[in-house]
């Protein structure tokens, strides 16, 4: 096992003990500040339990590097994007591996604007962590910072700004909640109340002891489905452990999934506002299907949230997010936000008086297909020609890596930033045409 972290330019996560100890946050943390203009700088968590170790850490490091950390506590990654514009802060850190298994945590990045660090700032945030030797962590008390009251507060009030709250309310929606131990039940309970839903929670303690594998997946949700089921839920909301992602079940127990939750708060946003839409080149063209129904321009980015936060800003998006269940509302902030999505698909269920399962039924129907294909680093170039060559009939997209487009289908192959693989995804309007494009693509680049 590396003793490395995995970097990126938002941020940084490893495995506790090993890959990520305090000294690694204490370089990453004095990186960081160094780039930062004058002013305090916001930290929160996820719940897992190293967290509060590694944020005394963190507040430690801040003070020594003559700066005051606004402690958020336990808090979801969207939360921390809020709080950084409140208090007008200049950066946030929010401490959390996101989807990753119980024995990760990390840092994610955020820039004084609210949003997670563009690619620029953190290249030199990175560069500044590769040029500073290693120094023993310092362990301030955790008194350094200065508490925020009531966290969540000013995120709640945002969200249900973009939402009728009273044509909610006045259906009382059974909700099944599942944060699973994360951070999302910090504000999704308070959210789905003031909602007038009836809520049922899963995992409401935020102390990181998942009860099931924390990516919001369909197999790692099959003991959830059974459960909505039970508590004869309109709808059943499945979060992971920061709160940024979300995944969706109906009340007949069927698993809809992440791609489905953009795809649902874009339709809903554009009925009452119209507007730019931006979504990543990876995710389901289910959204750019809808944008030109109601006829109002469609835009993709490079993969990762903060690729898309750029085109979204450049071309004034209403909306846009990730196909990972991340649904960015730029009047609430611009971060992948799981309580937009919940008030945004409750909203959509409320104004058309319909089921969860009717209005993604309405929606565009597509199949996806990811796979891995092992590829070394110095063959890439080749083997993209080649698949280019191969696929002479497509659109072709050089965004990242490599999006060959049709007129009801897409193949997208990227490489890895940390494995010699390079990852395949297609979609079609079947299972078995989106596998046979990866499958072709796999044949491709294996001959190259």
């Amino acid at each position: 096992m590396s003793s490395e972290p995995i970097i990126s330019v938002s941020g940084l996560r490893g495995i506790v003990g090993k890959s990520l100890t305090p000294a690694v946050v204490d370089r990453y943390i004095r990186a960081f500040a160094d780039q930062l203009p004058p002013g305090d700088v916001v930290v929160t968590r996820d719940g897992r339990a190293s967290g509060a170790r590694f944020a005394q850490v963190v507040h430690g490091t801040l003070a020594a590097c003559g700066r005051t950390a606004r402690d958020g506590g336990i808090a979801a990654t969207p939360t921390t994007g809020v709080l950084v514009r409140q208090f007008g802060a200049a950066g946030g850190v929010q401490i959390s591996a996101s989807h990753n298994p119980p024995q990760y945590n990390g840092l994610k990045l955020f820039s004084g604007a609210g949003r997670v660090l563009p690619a620029s700032a953190g290249e030199q945030v990175l560069a500044r962590y590769r040029a500073l030797t290693a120094a023993s962590p310092v362990d301030e008390p955790a008194t350094t910072a200065r508490p925020i009251a009531d966290p969540s507060a000013r995120h709640l009030e945002l969200v249900l700004a973009t939402v009728d709250v009273g044509r909610i309310a006045a259906r009382n929606f059974n909700v099944l909640l599942d944060a699973n131990h994360g951070a999302g039940s910090v504000l999704g309970i308070p959210l789905l109340e003031a909602l007038g839903c009836r809520v049922t929670v899963l995992g409401g303690q935020p102390d990181g002891q998942f009860a099931h594998p924390p990516e919001p997946t369909a197999e790692n949700l099959a003991s959830v489905t059974a459960l909505v089921l039970e508590a004869q839920a309109d709808v059943g909301f499945c979060q992971d452990p920061d709160a940024d992602r979300l995944a969706i079940i109906d009340a007949g127990g069927r698993y809809l999934g992440e791609e489905y939750t953009l795809a649902l708060c874009v339709e809903n946003v554009l009925r009452s506002t119209p507007g730019p839409v931006v979504t990543n080149c990876a995710t389901s063209r289910m959204s750019e299907e809808i944008a030109a129904r109601f006829g109002v321009p469609f835009f993709r980015s490079a993969v990762g949230e903060a690729n898309v936060v750029d085109v979204m800003l450049a071309q004034g998006a209403v909306i846009g997010g990730e196909g990972n269940g991340g649904a960015i509302d730029p009047r609430v902030g611009l971060v992948r936000d799981s309580f937009v999505g919940m008030a945004l698909v409750l909203d959509a269920m409320a104004s058309r008086d319909a089921p969860v399962a009717q209005l993604t039924g309405a929606l565009p129907r597509y199949a996806m297909c990811k796979t891995k294909i092992e590829l070394p680093p110095e063959r890439l170039a080749s083997a993209l020609a080649a698949l280019e060559a191969h696929f002479s009939d497509a659109r072709v997209e050089r965004l990242d890596g490599l999006r060959l487009d049709w007129p009801q289908a897409w193949l997208l192959v990227r490489p890895s930033n940390t494995e010699p693989i390079v990852r395949a995804i297609a979609e079609a309007p079947t299972s078995q045409q989106a596998a046979a494009l990866c499958a072709q693509a796999e044949r491709v680049l294996r001959g190259a």
